[in-house]
This record gives C-alpha cells, structure tokens and sequence, in this order.
C-alpha cells in the first residue's frame, strides 16, 4: 500500500490500512454475480480496502474482479488491502491455518492483508455454517480465544497474513487477547458495528489507547436482513437530523454519516449494488462537517444495535451483554 496518501491509517504492526472500505457482504436474494461487478466499479472508483469472509460465500466472486483489475492494469496487488474472517467453525487452533489456507485458494492469492477473528463465538466444525441440533438451536462450542488467536499469529509469521485482528468484540474480550501470556501481536483492529445511533465512543477510546484501530461496519444502518435484523428497526438514514446536515452540505445522509466515522479516526465499511451509490460513497473526502454537525450526530447516539447475534446470547464469550 502506498502510505504517502491521506486516505490511510497507520497499524501498530507498520501496514497501512485506506480509511474507506467496500464490503461485500450481501442477503440471500443478491446473485453472487452481483459481487464480481459491484468490485470492478468500486476499484474503478478509487476503492482500495476490500472487505469480504468466508460466511459471505462470495469470495471468489469478490477475487474475480480484484484479478480482473490487476490484469487489465488498473491496480497492482500491493495496492489492494484485502480483508478475510476467520468463521466460527474454524476456531479449533488447528483448523485456523487450514481455514485461510482454503481462503487462499480460493483467492488465488499468496497473501491476504488482513485476517480478523470474525466473532467471538465458536461453533461446531463442519461445513454447515450455523450447524444447528435436532431442536433447530446452533450449536455452540467453547474454544480459548487466546489459543485460537495464537494460531492467527503464526498465520502472519508464515506469510499468509500481512496483519491481524479481531472483529465484534468487546473491551473484556481484546484485554483477553492483550494480557495473554506469551503474546506476539497485537490486534491491528476490531471490526465493530458502528453508527450514529451506536457510535461505540467508549470502546473507540479504549481502542485508541491500545493503538488498536476501530472499524465500522453497518455504518448506513443496515441491508435489513431478516435473517440478522429485526424488521421493526429504526431506519438511520431517514433520521431527520442526518437528513437536515445532508441538505445543509448538498450531501446525501449515507455520505454524512460516513463522513462522521472519517472524521472521527474511525476506519468506515460501507457496501452497496448500485453504481451510483458507489461513486458517492467515495466522495466522503470532497467536503467536511463542522463542530457543530458532529456535536448534533453525537447526540443522536442510543446504543441502538442491529446486529445483535441472538443465536449466540447464552454462548460466554457473546460480546454484547457488557456496556462496551
């Protein structure tokens, strides 16, 4: 990656990760076709970060296009930061390798830039997913964080991961990893939900005192997907607050509140199948909000979460029953 643009934070571990990502994750109803074309655009508007996960049953769709783009010369590998998950079913430590390994081929690539924890929470191994018992429940398995993040670490000593990290955990969980014994490296990140109406200020000071980068995910809201959301949540983008700093700037509301997780050191996810859509995520860096917008969307926080992993509530490293 080159470090010499603005539009990069700097790792604990040296890497460099651009500060606005695509993801690619999608509902059931999108074709997986959709995943090859919405990348292409993306990279052919300036789109560097590139955030996919095993769940997402997509990647080679996803890595289709990044090969696409390399070949026809509109970017080089290195200046691709792609990201993948480790999925729940993948905790056992000797499974971790095996799981990105498969990634890997997948991919057709050597290496992947970044390699998360994708939850806290381990399930049984296999193939299924979410594999569940006679009852329809999931069924959860209990695996040491530490061991598990162990393996990531030898991942990254071995060359299949530029840099490490975790995704949707809690203060507890990353002091976990912190105090390890034997700890090699530190979590360059923790992919979080993050918007304006969870916007995760405590965690996101805890983060920047361990030199740990905060990313958000669900930054619009959310695709409100049944199978993760309920039905009946609030819509962030016709918020009308957003809407009224969006018509003071000539801005959408998407683009404001992104521009909110910008300016707040927060690295920002955002995805969408929509060409346009796409261009104007990127304009996120062609305007800026004053004091007074991000005092106003400051307020509009009510630690409201719409991701919240039902399934795994009774598991004891489900991350959302403490404050932060």
């Amino acid at each position: 990656m080159d470090p010499k643009r603005s539009c990069f934070v700097k790792l604990n571990d040296g890497h460099f990760m651009p500060v606005l990502g695509l993801g690619t994750v999608a509902s059931e109803v999108v074709p997986k076709s959709k995943a090859t074309e919405t990348t292409k655009v993306a990279i052919d508007v300036g789109f560097r970060h590139i955030v996919a996960a095993y769940v997402y049953e997509n990647e080679e769709e996803v890595c289709k296009a990044i090969q696409e783009k390399i070949a026809d010369g509109t970017v080089k590998r290195e200046g691709i930061f792609y990201t993948t998950k480790l999925w729940s079913t993948f905790f056992q430590p000797k499974l971790v390798r095996q799981a990105l390994e498969r990634s890997l081929k997948k991919l057709q690539l050597y290496y992947v830039d970044l390699f998360l924890i994708h939850l806290p929470i381990a399930v049984k191994p296999g193939e299924e997913l979410l594999p569940k018992d006679a009852s329809g429940k999931v069924i959860l398995e209990t695996v040491d964080l530490r061991d598990t993040w162990e393996a990531l670490e030898k991942c990254k000593d071995a060359g299949l991961t530029k840099s490490i990290g975790v995704s949707n955990f809690n203060r507890k969980l990353l002091e976990m990893i912190l105090n390890k014994p034997g700890f090699k490296y530190k979590p360059v990140c923790n992919q979080v939900e993050c918007h304006p109406y969870l916007n995760q200020s405590k965690l996101l000071e805890f983060c920047k005192s361990k030199d740990i980068v905060l990313v958000a995910y669900s930054a619009l809201g959310t695709q409100r997907d049944p199978n993760w959301v309920d039905k009946d949540s609030p819509v962030l983008l016709e918020d009308p607050t957003l809407n009224a700093i969006a018509k003071k700037h000539n801005r959408s509301p998407g683009q404001v509140a992104l521009r909110y997780q910008v300016q707040r050191a927060v690295v920002v996810l955002a995805k969408s199948f929509n060409e346009k859509r796409i261009k104007e995520i990127f304009q996120v860096f062609d305007f800026e909000l004053t004091s007074e917008d991000m005092k106003a969307i400051d307020g509009l926080n009510k630690n409201y979460r719409y991701i919240k992993l039902a399934f795994s509530a009774d598991h004891p490293c489900y991350p959302f029953s403490e404050e932060y």
